[in-house]
């Protein structure tokens, strides 16, 4: 097997390609990894065809083809490592949270930013067990794509936490109120013994 294109061009041009399609992405915004559509699949599938020459050249081997995707592993596995530790990084290369809902009510010039429509907002607010966008405190698009909503308090459910939580208010109450009562029932039996004690001294 002989690589037909130097090994060094082959990796600079994986890499470089790798490059392009980052900021290609982070061009695109949000609302190309936030749901896949029928013309997203289409883009997809051009793209891996448009690039695939510029990754590999001429070279059709299979140790060409290995190194092209080693490349990539090895790219993709520290950049990945280096927007774990350098937050400046991550905030540039992948963007920051966009509120899209607040108050139940959708934030419109977001949503037309992002091109996302009312219904994909409402199919995500019934799956997360909303009824409706009125019962969202907020929403927002993180930025690998992912639609983060979080149900106003009265529209949440109870967890097991919370019903220990109560249980144990409860509890508190009830022995508080047992307390007073006992205190009020003695006070109340040491009056009239007192009262008995001074009518026989005089």
């Amino acid at each position: 097997m002989t690589v037909q294109i130097p090994i060094v061009e082959k990796i600079v041009r994986t890499v470089a390609v790798y490059a392009m399609i980052v900021v290609l992405f982070r061009l695109s915004g949000k609302r190309g990894l936030a749901g896949v559509n029928t013309f997203d699949v289409v883009v997809i599938f051009l793209l891996s065809n448009v690039v695939q020459n510029a990754v590999i050249g001429p070279d059709n081997s299979f140790l060409g083809g290995a190194i092209g995707a080693l490349t990539l592993v090895v790219v993709n596995a520290a950049l990945t490592r280096w927007l774990a530790r350098d937050p400046r990084a991550a905030r540039l290369l992948e963007g920051t949270p966009t509120v899209i809902v607040a108050k139940g009510k959708l934030k419109h010039r977001a949503l037309r930013r992002l091109a996302l429509r009312p219904s994909e907002i409402e199919q995500v607010v019934r799956l997360q067990n909303g009824d409706a966008i009125s019962d969202i405190a907020e929403g927002r698009l993180e930025p690998d794509g992912h639609l983060v909503l979080s149900l106003k308090t009265d529209q949440q459910t109870a967890t097991h936490g919370d019903i220990e939580a109560l249980r144990t208010r409860l509890a508190s109450i009830e022995n508080l109120l047992q307390t007073l009562t006992d205190r009020r029932t003695h006070g109340r039996a040491d009056g009239r013994t007192d009262g008995r004690t001074g009518g026989t001294g005089s």
